[in-house]
């Protein structure tokens, strides 16, 4: 589905990955684990082609980035960005509803015909009661369920989610987990940039960035061992359980 090649990434003179090659192929999901400022970000951004890399290239079933038009692209691939900067004037079912612009049928992006698959998008991420409230008004953890509804109304190949938990309570993590796991079993793939190890495990693979130029790749299982993990955290670290189910927790 995904195809990097030898990708690098610098941050000023910083080197951030060097001569990485990545492969996402549809039916998995991706955690991809780091400390602040070691390039996950940078990374996700890389593969969507919204920054260039340092070096390498990116193509996405076979075809460069490039070679696509921009519309054509978001068919296939959506990114859910860690920030969003601007407030949006509308109201929650208004601001879904831009995911389905990919996807309309006259260039001025008329999607009025697709509001059954917004309001499916809204009810998945458990947003029907806020769905005519004002996007300004919502709480952090509705904004960003907000933000992943309009993921799911864009329909894509290829999920991108950069800290997609993040003001979440333990019930909605849970469940944007398991609806991203859901994807990738219906043939989708998604690379999800996480902080929480518990929800790392039950990944298929997961990518380390060292934020040093180094990386490792693995099966989540390979990579979670705990002495692989203190040297890529730099703390040492408790781990309960095995496999899917480990839970790994800083000793104080």
């Amino acid at each position: 589905m995904l195809a990097a090649r030898d990708i690098g990434l610098n941050a000023g003179r910083r080197v951030l990955c060097r001569g990485l090659d990545l492969d996402i192929e549809a039916g998995q999901l991706w955690a991809v684990l780091g400390c602040n400022g070691s390039g996950k970000t940078t990374m996700l951004h890389a593969q969507a082609g919204l920054v260039p890399a340092s070096s390498g290239h990116v193509a996405l079933e076979g075809r460069a980035l490039a070679d696509y038009a921009p519309r054509e692209l978001a068919r296939g691939l959506g990114v859910l960005l860690q920030h969003e900067e601007q407030d949006y004037w509308g109201t929650l079912a208004d601001y879904v509803r831009l995911g389905r612009y990919p996807h309309a049928r006259s260039p001025f992006g008329d999607v009025r015909d697709d509001d059954p698959a917004v309001m499916c998008a809204i009810a998945e991420c458990d947003l029907a009661p806020q769905a005519l409230q004002a996007y300004v008004t919502l709480s952090g953890g509705e904004r960003q369920r907000a933000r992943l509804a309009q993921l799911w109304a864009q329909d894509v190949r290829l999920m991108l989610l950069d800290e997609p938990l993040q003001h979440l309570d333990l019930r909605h993590q849970q469940q944007t987990m398991r609806q991203i796991r859901a994807a990738t079993q219906a043939g989708r793939a998604a690379v999800v940039v996480l902080h929480d190890l518990a929800f790392a495990a039950q990944c298929d693979r997961v990518l380390l960035l060292y934020g040093d130029g180094s990386h490792a790749q693995g099966a989540a299982a390979d990579m979670l061992e705990p002495k692989r993990l203190e040297g890529l955290f730099g703390c040492r670290l408790a781990v309960c359980g095995s496999g899917a189910t480990a839970h790994v927790t800083p000793v104080i």
